[in-house]
């Protein structure tokens, strides 16, 4: 065979290899309706931030984007679900810190967030507000401390589940601070603000869409954000890292993945039109306004936050011996 015959032949192969590919970037936006799927309930803050994107994503594409929200193990489901998933472009998961970088160290949970998922960007964040009752008789984080401290029995902190984001916040806290506060899990955000509203339980490492209506009602006291910066939304309340805690960050966050198998054009596509959709200003403004700050990134920017997240709450997990239980 010549050098001419080689180059075809060459040229031909790689041509099928595309070809063979489901779901080609020349074939984007991709034929069929695209599933987004969400591991919460409807309602929630997850689910109306997908719905926020979906719409405008399919706007951008001309393509439908219907939000499926399958529920159940703290998202865990819906992860493994999208793990062994179609790779033709037509399904995108709104993945979360739990699954993602928590869950993993925690149980067997039948994927390998690294591998079986492909990350596309960075979606949204938000921090926790740790708020107490007003009973605890504290108004700072200092005073929280001390009472930590020297309380008898100490003080304790509701959380939505072990292993939850709230969770993991407070064992944080009680690593850096050098308290240790008594975790009291709930199946909810619901329940455990209940239980601190009736004074049942001391603080809680809420939501802020969750706990800012009984602190502007006057029923709750805040006392700190656990995010890098205060959000614009609560430009009055300190951060942890700013009350004596430098460099202490407890974000929820959400990220869109792809099935792990995905081609890298599919991928970089979806990643074009979610940041796009992301820095939208009518988009951007909806987000804030439910206490969310968008989080646009690239593929290798989401990989290595990913990475990051993985290796701090494994560490915790390990230093503070967590359970699923």
């Amino acid at each position: 065979m010549n050098k001419r015959q080689l180059l075809r032949a060459a040229g031909l192969a790689a041509f099928l290899v595309l070809a063979g590919l489901p779901g080609h970037a020349q074939d984007f936006p991709p034929s069929k309706p695209v599933t987004m799927v969400v591991g919460f309930a409807p309602g929630g803050a997850a689910d109306a931030a997908a719905r926020l994107i979906a719409k405008k994503l399919a706007e951008n594409i001309g393509q439908t984007v219907v939000v499926d929200n399958k529920a159940g193990a703290g998202g865990n489901i819906a992860h493994q679900q999208v793990a062994g998933g179609p790779v033709d472009g037509t399904v995108l998961l709104f993945g979360s810190i739990g699954p993602l970088t928590i869950a993993p160290h925690l149980m067997k949970v039948g994927y390998d967030p690294f591998k079986d998922l492909a990350p596309v960007s960075g979606g949204v964040n938000f921090p926790n507000v740790l708020v107490v009752h007003k009973g605890a008789g504290v108004k700072t984080l200092a005073e929280f401390v001390a009472l930590a401290k020297n309380k008898a029995g100490g003080v304790d902190f509701a959380s939505t589940g072990a292993g939850s984001a709230s969770h993991l916040a407070g064992e944080l806290f009680n690593q850096r601070a050098g308290v240790e506060m008594v975790h009291v899990p709930y199946k909810g955000g619901a329940p455990a603000l209940q239980d601190l509203l009736g004074e049942r339980v001391t603080s809680y490492f809420s939501a802020p869409p969750t706990a800012m209506p009984h602190v502007e009602a006057g029923k709750l006291i805040p006392l700190a954000t656990t995010g890098p910066t205060r959000p614009a939304y609560l430009p009055n309340i300190p951060t942890v890292a700013e009350s004596g805690y430098p460099g202490f960050e407890a974000l929820n966050w959400y990220a869109f993945v792809a099935p792990g198998k995905t081609p890298a054009p599919i991928l970089d596509r979806w990643n074009l039109e979610i940041v796009k959709v992301l820095n939208d200003p009518d988009v951007k403004e909806a987000l804030n306004k439910l206490g969310l700050t968008p989080q646009p990134t690239t593929r290798a920017e989401l990989t290595a936050f990913m990475k990051k997240e993985d290796a701090k709450w494994g560490a915790i997990v390990r230093d503070r011996k967590i359970t699923a239980n």
